[in-house]
């Protein structure tokens, strides 16, 4: 079976350096055999994909792209506090925040795009516990914030 980095790399991706927080958290935090990461943003090369609300500025297909590098960003605060995804047994549980206007319902396929993602590199591994929320407003305007537990 394929490593974590080895399905990313089919997929053509690859897990980013470590976001720098944007106030005063750590990316993540291990206890025991878990490790939970901090809502993590879009960020690519330091920036902010899109921001706005998804149902306004951002289209639903740019929330699931920015719920993907999400879940990238979230990997690689994960892969910072144990030296290698291969140490991930199991994804516990997702949390998809979605800045969105209030007419906007489609919260869980924008979640998808992380979902759908942690599949593809952990196969039954990555199947997960997941909310999908809806929020009026998240740091620097960003569409979308994902946080992750998992078991190491």
């Amino acid at each position: 079976m394929p490593s974590p980095a080895e399905k990313l790399a089919e997929l053509g991706l690859s897990v980013p350096e470590v976001a720098k927080p944007v106030a005063a958290y750590i990316p993540a935090n291990r206890s025991g055999d878990h490790v939970y990461t901090s809502g993590q943003l879009p960020m690519r090369d330091g920036q902010l994909m899109f921001t706005g609300k998804v149902g306004g500025e951002v289209s639903p297909d740019e929330a699931v792209e920015c719920a993907r590098q999400c879940a990238l960003n979230a990997l690689a605060a994960i892969r910072a506090e144990v030296g290698d995804l291969s140490a991930v047994k199991k994804i516990v549980k997702v949390v998809a925040f979605v800045a969105s206007t209030p007419d906007f319902t489609g919260q869980p396929q924008v979640a998808n795009g992380v979902s759908e993602l942690l599949g593809e590199v952990f196969g039954d591994a990555g199947r997960h516990a997941r909310s999908a929320v809806g929020v009026p407003v998240l740091p620097l305007d960003a569409p979308v914030e994902v946080e992750l537990i998992v078991e190491v």
